[in-house]
């Protein structure tokens, strides 16, 4: 049954008139009579009686108008729920990133964007980059941040991230703004593995120096502490300095000795309203985020 018809029928219905009906939808009278007509032929049944002022439902009318109203509704909550996801009103944002974003960037985006939106249900899943974007273009997250790019998806450049030195507050080099990784060779590391190729520390060899590890550990909070008690030094990203307990020491390595990795907020094409709305939210964020970076390593 064609819509139209359903609304002009339940129009006439309300009103007990079709020239009522169309004065309340701003049609002819005409037209209002041959949308009636139109929909009996479709039911195979007269809706109305016409009578010398107005007309009454007759029983196939009176059947009719309550699947009418029940379509009618469901279409208007339809296009109720449509309104709210484009003004990121109602929906789910699902939400993928790996450990060191999670520290400070994620979630102060999350927290903008629930006062913003407090109606959207978030959700958050952790893991690896490439899974990340694996599970982006299978569609079951509606954005990501990823440390660099790959996969059919649409990227947002949010910042470079640094590699930088912890040091306790103690350590000879503490007064210095920037350092060579060559002037701590002889230094005790902290690593999340003794296979130091595949740790953050294994900038190091391309340094020159194969790094002494004395202590193993894989939560941030153990290397901090390890790190704050004197017993060894350790490099951690820029995204995680921020969360750094306040005994700790960060120093920029000298550019010639490290690279930054490039930190995207990606999508796919077309992102959802608020998909798009919370990359706005990681971009400035990452904007404070590097402000504070500076005034951290400033200490």
């Amino acid at each position: 049954m064609d819509v139209a018809r359903l609304t002009v029928f339940r129009e006439v219905a309300l009103r007990g008139s079709f020239t009522a009906a169309a004065a309340s939808l701003r049609y002819t009278q005409s037209a209002v009579s041959r949308q009636i007509a139109a929909l009996e032929d479709d039911v195979s049944a007269a809706l109305f009686d016409r009578l010398a002022r107005g007309v009454r439902l007759t029983d196939e009318g009176r059947c009719l108008l309550s699947h009418a109203e029940a379509v009618l509704d469901r279409l208007d909550a339809a296009r109720a729920d449509l309104a709210a996801l484009r003004q990121v009103d109602a929906g789910r944002l699902r939400i993928g990133a790996f450990s060191t974003a999670e520290a400070v960037l994620v979630p102060r985006a999350m927290a903008a964007f629930r006062s913003a939106h407090p109606r959207v249900e978030l959700s958050l899943s952790d893991g690896l980059s490439a899974t990340h974007a694996a599970r982006l273009v299978a569609g079951e997250l509606d954005v990501a941040v990823l440390a660099g790019t790959s996969g059919d998806l649409v990227f947002h450049h949010l910042m470079d991230d640094p590699l930088l030195v912890a040091l306790p507050v103690d350590h000879r080099l503490a007064a210095r703004r920037t350092l060579r990784l060559t002037e701590l060779a002889a230094e005790s590391w902290i690593a999340g593995s003794t296979t130091v190729e595949d740790t953050l520390i294994g900038a190091c060899l391309r340094s020159g120096f194969r790094p002494t590890v004395r202590y193993v550990v894989q939560e941030w909070t153990a290397k901090q502490g390890l790190v704050a008690a004197g017993l060894g030094i350790t490099l951690v990203p820029g995204l995680a300095a921020g969360a750094l307990r306040p005994d700790i020491l960060v120093k920029r390595l000298r550019a010639e000795e490290t690279t930054s990795r490039p930190i995207h907020a990606a999508t796919r094409p077309g992102p959802s309203p608020a998909a798009a709305r919370f990359v706005e939210f990681l971009t400035s964020g990452a904007a404070r985020l590097r402000a504070e970076l500076t005034d951290i390593m400033a200490r």
